[in-house]
């Protein structure tokens, strides 16, 4: 069995650690609170990767009637709803149902 001393200085390595890994993040973001960069990845982020999803999406979509269709009414879907709302969560959510709803009725 290890010496109480031992498990004492294991305790307080690993809270002086977790502490740490914990506390690291906000000291990190502190300065970056300022940055005109941040500033300008938070505007633009979630635009980008929306572009990233529907290119990724559209990838795999073979020339067919009943994957095309669905594909390109869920694709405005998302557009219209981002510039109507803003909002990505809505945006993505909102398309996805559409996509996967017409999808099961077009093969049907």
């Amino acid at each position: 069995m290890p010496s109480p001393h031992y498990l004492a200085a294991a305790v307080a390595v690993s809270a002086a650690v977790t502490w740490g890994l914990r506390a690291l993040p906000f000291a990190v973001l502190t300065p970056l609170r300022r940055s005109a960069v941040l500033g300008y990845l938070a505007l633009q982020m979630p635009a980008g990767i929306m572009l990233i999803l529907a290119l990724y999406t559209l990838r795999e979509v073979r020339p067919t009637w009943s994957a095309v269709v669905p594909t390109a009414v869920a694709l405005a879907t998302a557009i219209g709803l981002h510039l109507k709302t803003r909002n990505a969560v809505i945006s993505v959510l909102g398309a996805t149902t559409l996509h996967v709803v017409l999808s099961t009725l077009w093969q049907t």
